[in-house]
């Protein structure tokens, strides 16, 4: 897990700032910082400079609308959130390849909200979402994911009706229809690796660092 590759554009979401050792590399290796409006009051704080700022720029501070106002790309609509916002200009600028940070952990109700949207993300470019306790990974197809023995694995289906086999996990699923959201979590990797298989749908899949 430690190992892997994440995207060098960041996505910073207005939710927990990244503390983890992993998150932290991930934004301090960014080339691109992408703020989700309130989110570069913190990321300013912290001595970085964010890219852009997206959002509909309700919770960014005064001080800083005003120092950053060249970079702030306000998108007023109330259709979409800041998070989606600020995928919609990611594509836009022609970036193929994303990772969130910091858009879990202060209100529940957002975090099911960012989640769930990842599937929806995942048809336009390749993402994920990374906070300070693991990574959400959006896949649509058989997946074989890198793992550890003891790693605690989650799987979730936004869509009632998904049938879906394992390899490798604890609590093996066999042909197991996924009719709730909880159903598929839970669960531990027994090795280096585990694979999922299903035939339709969008499962997101949540992997811990510990």
């Amino acid at each position: 897990m430690n190992n892997r590759q994440f995207s060098k554009t960041v996505i910073l979401g207005n939710g927990i700032f990244p503390d983890h050792p992993i998150t932290l590399q991930i934004l301090n290796n960014a080339q691109t910082i992408i703020c989700c409006d309130g989110a570069a009051n913190e990321l300013i704080a912290n001595g970085m400079i964010p890219s852009v700022i997206v959002g509909d720029m309700d919770s960014i501070s005064e001080e800083n609308s005003v120092k950053f106002k060249s970079i702030m790309v306000r998108i007023p609509e109330q259709d979409t959130n800041d998070q989606t916002k600020a995928i919609g200009w990611a594509l836009k600028k022609g970036f193929t390849d994303v990772v969130i940070l910091g858009n879990t952990g202060k209100r529940e109700d957002h975090t099911i909200a960012n989640i769930s949207l990842l599937g929806d993300y995942s048809k336009k470019l390749k993402i994920c979402a990374v906070t300070n306790n693991g990574i959400f990974t959006p896949i649509s197809g058989n997946t074989d994911f890198a793992s550890f023995p003891g790693e605690q694995v989650s799987i979730f289906s936004f869509v009632n009706g998904t049938k879906i086999s394992s390899k490798n996990l604890k609590y093996e699923l066999d042909n197991l229809t996924l009719d709730s959201l909880w159903m598929g979590t839970l669960n531990e990797s027994l090795g280096d690796n585990f694979s999922l298989n299903f035939e339709c749908g969008n499962l997101i899949v949540f992997q811990s660092f510990s």
